[in-house]
């Protein structure tokens, strides 16, 4: 998809505001039929999920026969909903924000906190790490670390016609942060705090602000640091 595309994808959708109600009350289940929600419970004690607008609306014309109640809303007018993340062979962890249209390889791992937009694809193996933001259609290769807050920039506003690349075997440290259309050659180096604004070639390290070529990650000596661990994979 191009950010035109999405762009109308997410301008003409229909929007929701998900929301789970807990009550309370002297109900049955054929009090709930007729209305566009699912429900859940019995006797005393019931939870209505889907739309805010419908179970909001059920609710003000039951409310003298909830006891007490619990409302849960999951977002307001949410465009476009998140991935079903069961249907990725990957490390996943809890707090992780995946938007559907995402693709994400084998092996890889989200952890805590990262927010992945529509349309980025993630390559076999890769790591995003705590705090990460991958803008919408990015791409980043198979075998990379993407340091922690590190910022990889959309394409949707402002609109660019190329989304980030990122090659294999790419390194990128804590808190960088990669700008619009910025190509990164494989096996090349991030660092920390880095503003990349130009595309890198291959198998250079980058520093500073904004990002300039220091050396070369073959001049590299202590090569532990740009090792890539395979068991914390899969």
């Amino acid at each position: 998809m191009n950010y035109k595309e999405i762009a109308h994808l997410i301008g003409s959708s229909k929007k929701k505001t998900p929301a789970k109600l807990f009550i309370r009350g002297d109900f049955e289940e054929r009090d709930f039929p007729r209305f566009s929600f699912e429900y859940y419970g019995e006797g005393r004690c019931w939870i209505l999920i889907g739309d805010f607008a419908p179970i909001d609306k059920w609710f003000k014309r039951n409310k003298r026969k909830v006891v007490s109640f619990h409302w849960e809303i999951g977002a307001r007018n949410s465009a476009l909903p998140l991935a079903d993340i069961t249907r990725f062979d990957a490390r996943i962890e809890p707090g992780a924000i995946v938007r559907t249209g995402v693709k994400i390889g084998k092996g890889c791992v989200i952890m805590m906190g990262a927010v992945i937009n529509i349309g980025v694809v993630i390559k076999e193996k890769t790591m995003i790490d705590m705090n990460v933001v991958i803008g919408a259609r990015a791409r980043v290769g198979k075998n990379c670390h993407i340091g922690a807050g590190a910022v990889i920039a959309g394409v949707l506003e402002p609109p660019s016609e190329k989304p980030v690349s990122i090659g294999d075997n790419v390194l990128v440290g804590a808190n960088a942060v990669i700008l619009e259309g910025v190509r990164i050659g494989k096996g090349s180096v991030v660092a920390a705090g880095a503003v990349v604004i130009k595309n890198v070639p291959v198998g250079v390290v980058v520093a500073g602000v904004p990002a300039k070529v220091i050396k070369k990650v073959s001049e590299i000596k202590d090569r532990s640091k740009t090792k890539i661990l395979e068991e914390l994979r899969g």
